[in-house]
């Protein structure tokens, strides 16, 4: 029986809506077109992102039962058929992260046995993403997880916004890594009253890529932070340093090397003018505050007279909510990447900005054997 589309797709900018009445034979053409859509979260504040995706689909959440038992153990049962179908889980990362680790591996492993077709998993955070890169007697744990997803079943993922892009390479199936750019893109414009007379603002030189692709786009202003006070990710010892050197080493007279510089950095700038414009922060990823926090001080001290801070997403991790609280930060926004209710509940600054349209969209061209491109036009390579 040949594929349909299910539901057309206008815009990655259009707000998307099924039309009513059509859900019960949408649901139907789902279930006989070969794929099912499971949640693999053992709590119900993180199915909330599965949930938006079977109904913009308007297909229903596939059976399945995740619990943890006494002992600390995952247990996942599927409740139905999943002979011959592309099966897409969607998991969601909240705070503990091992945990949701172990549910989508061991639910991926169940449909494999159960004779599902494809595996794919819909992961809009990829965890671990901070650690794909060596450390001084470390590892790539980006990389394992990677090997393990494969090992359990899966044979593709979709993610959103990779902390570094090259993890891709680690996998040994396809990854589509989309882009929340263009949502973040269309609040500025919409949500942020004279954003015309903004700036938008790299925290640290690292991030400064993504802050000119965005006000390039929106026609905007570029500064960046320099000299910020805390450690990044690119002063740390990357292993070239083990074993360390022995003061009483005998070193071969041809192998001496010449004594490096120690990296010292200079007092925090601005490098752009920010006195009396909206100041917008962009980055990837919030998850311990202090650094937003601290680089809203030093643009309020340049005459920044609002400070927006966006990321696709929102971990918010420790004492997050009350840091923003009680910052000179006006206001928070992320995606439903990551659940984080409890955080807004805590600090009405946050906002969230759905993304589950592009998901949906992803599922449904995936499972058409339509083209991705459509996703990624006017996508920077540096979003």
């Amino acid at each position: 029986m040949p594929r349909k589309l299910l539901l057309p797709y206008k815009s990655v900018f259009s707000h998307f809506r099924a039309p009513r009445g059509l859900h019960d034979s949408l649901a139907m053409n789902a279930a006989r077109s070969g794929y099912r859509v499971f949640s693999a979260n053992s709590t119900a504040a993180s199915t909330e992102l599965a949930k938006k995706i079977t109904e913009r689909l308007g297909a229903e959440l596939g059976k399945s039962v995740v619990y943890q038992e006494t002992n600390g153990e995952t247990r996942v049962e599927i409740k139905e058929s999943v002979r011959g179908q592309d099966i897409f889980i969607i998991q969601t990362i909240p705070r503990d992260v091992n945990t949701a680790v172990m549910e989508l591996l061991i639910m991926a492993y169940a449909l494999k046995t159960s004779c599902a077709r494809n595996i794919i998993g819909v992961i809009p955070y990829f965890p671990y993403s901070k650690q794909s890169k060596m450390r001084k007697r470390g590892s790539i744990v980006c990389k394992l997880l990677a090997s393990m997803l494969a090992k359990a079943g899966l044979t593709h993922i979709i993610t959103m916004d990779l902390h570094q892009k090259e993890i891709q390479g680690f996998f040994s199936f396809p990854v589509d890594n989309l882009r929340a750019s263009p949502f973040l893109l269309q609040y500025i414009q919409e949500e942020i009253p004279d954003y015309r007379n903004a700036v938008i603002v790299a925290k640290s030189p690292g991030a400064a890529k993504r802050a000119q692709s965005y006000a390039e786009r929106l026609r905007l202003g570029l500064a960046v932070i320099h000299g910020e006070a805390q450690c990044t990710e690119q002063d740390m010892d990357d292993g070239r340093h083990s074993p360390p050197m022995l003061k009483n080493a005998t070193v071969h007279p041809g192998l001496e090397l010449p004594l490096m510089m120690a990296k010292e950095k200079p007092p925090i700038t601005v490098v752009g003018d920010v006195g009396g414009r909206i100041a917008i922060i962009v980055d990837d990823i919030i998850d311990d505050v202090e650094s937003f926090v601290a680089a809203a001080e030093i643009l309020k001290e340049r005459g920044a007279y609002k400070i927006f801070v966006m990321a696709t997403h929102g971990l918010l991790s420790a004492d997050a909510p009350r840091l923003i609280e009680e910052s000179s930060i006006d206001e928070v926004v992320v995606t439903n990447t990551v659940p984080h209710e409890v955080q807004k509940l805590q600090c009405p600054k946050i906002k969230t900005v759905d993304i589950s349209l592009i998901l949906s969209e992803a599922i449904r061209r995936i499972h058409n054997g339509e083209s991705m491109a459509y996703l990624f036009r006017n996508i920077a390579v540096d979003d």
